[in-house]
C-alpha cells in the first residue's frame, strides 16, 4: 500500500483553508509567514516558490526575501530582528541551508521562538524533548502524520530511524518515542545495519544516500518511510531506499516524489496557522 502524501496534504490544505477563511472576519486578519533566501540555490529556489504556492493555497499572507548570497551575517540577522518585532509577522522560515560563511546556528537562534515555523529553535527543540507543549519540526511531524492516516499505531512496535540529523531523524524518534514506539536510531557508521532494520516494524530512513536501503534490509510486512531525496546514476530523483525492491515486502511505502515531500510543506502551514493563533 502507497502512503499518499500528496493525497494526505490536499486533505490538510483543505481543512486549513476552510479554518483560514474564517479569520477576517474573527481577528481581523490572515496568518503571514515570512521567508527569506540567501542566495541562489536551485533547489531552495524551488522549495520556496513551493512554500508560497501552498500559503496562496490555504489563504496565508506570504512575503519572501531574497537576499544575495555575499549578504553578511549582521545584515540578515537585522532583517530576522526587524521581522521578530512586527506584529503582522506570525512565522519567520529562513531557507536552508545558508551560504558558508553564514552561521546557521546563530542565524536560527536569532528567529523569534514564538515564530520559528521550522521548529528548529533551540527552545522549540528542548521542549519536544521535555514533552512541553512546543512547534515540532515539519518533517518529522509530517511522518507522524502520514502514519496517522493509514491507521498505523506505533505502540508497542519496533522502530528503527536510520538517520540522526536535528531535522529529522532525531525528532522522529522522539515522536515515535512519544507514540510509545520502541526505538532504535542508526547512521551511517552503525555496524551490522542491515541486521537491526530487518528488525524494523516501522523503518524510517533518512540519511541521505541514495537507494541505501535494498530488500535484504527489511523484513515481510515493514512500514518504510522514506525521507530522501536523491539522484541516481541516470540522474533520476530517488529516495534512500531501493524502492523498485522494497515495495514488494513492505505493507506500506512512500514513494519519492509524492511521499513525505508534500506533507512537510503542509505542516509548514499548519505550523504557521499554531504560530498566529498563539500570538493573538
Amino acid at each position: 500500500m502507497i502512503l499518499d502524501g500528496k493525497q494526505v496534504s490536499s486533505a490538510i490544505k483543505a481543512s486549513l483553508a476552510a479554518q483560514v477563511s474564517t479569520f477576517p472576519e474573527k481577528y481581523g486578519r490572515v496568518p503571514n509567514l515570512a521567508v527569506i533566501l540567501v542566495g541562489e540555490d536551485p533547489a531552495s529556489q524551488v522549495y520556496v516558490r513551493n512554500k508560497a504556492r501552498g500559503c496562496e493555497a490555504v489563504g496565508i499572507s506570504n512575503s519572501t526575501y531574497r537576499l544575495p548570497a555575499e549578504t553578511t551575517e549582521p545584515e540578515l540577522l537585522s532583517l530576522i530582528g526587524q521581522l521578530n518585532a512586527d506584529p503582522a509577522v506570525d512565522g519567520i522560515l529562513v531557507q536552508l541551508p545558508l551560504p558558508r560563511h553564514l552561521d546557521e546556528h546563530k542565524v536560527i537562534e536569532t528567529i523569534a521562538m514564538e515564530k520559528d515555523v521550522d521548529g528548529f529553535h533551540p527552545g522549540n527543540v528542548a521542549a519536544l524533548w521535555q514533552k512541553r507543549p512546543c512547534i515540532v519540526a515539519c518533517t518529522p511531524k509530517g511522518i507522524m502524520k502520514l502514519l496517522e492516516s493509514a491507521g498505523i499505531d506505533p505502540c508497542g512496535k519496533r522502530a528503527v530511524v536510520v538517520g540522526r540529523s536535528n531535522i529529522v531523524g532525531l525528532p522522529v524518534a522522539k515522536l515515535l518515542l512519544d507514540a510509545n514506539a520502541t526505538v532504535t536510531v542508526c547512521h551511517t557508521r552503525t555496524k551490522n545495519l542491515p541486521e537491526i532494520t530487518r528488525q524494523a516494524e516501522i523503518l524510517v530512513v533518512a540519511a541521505g544516500r541514495a537507494k541505501m536501503v535494498t530488500a535484504d534490509m527489511v523484513s515481510d510486512g515493514v512500514v518504510v518511510i522514506d525521507v530522501g531525496m536523491d539522484r541516481d546514476e541516470d540522474g533520476k530523483l530517488c529516495g534512500d531506499v531501493d524502492y523498485g525492491s522494497v515495495a514488494p515486502k513492505a505493507s506500506w511505502i512512500t514513494p519519492v516524489p509524492g511521499g513525505v515531500g508534500p506533507m512537510t510543506i503542509a505542516c509548514l502551514l499548519e505550523n504557521t496557522v499554531q504560530c498566529f493563533l498563539r500570538r493573538l
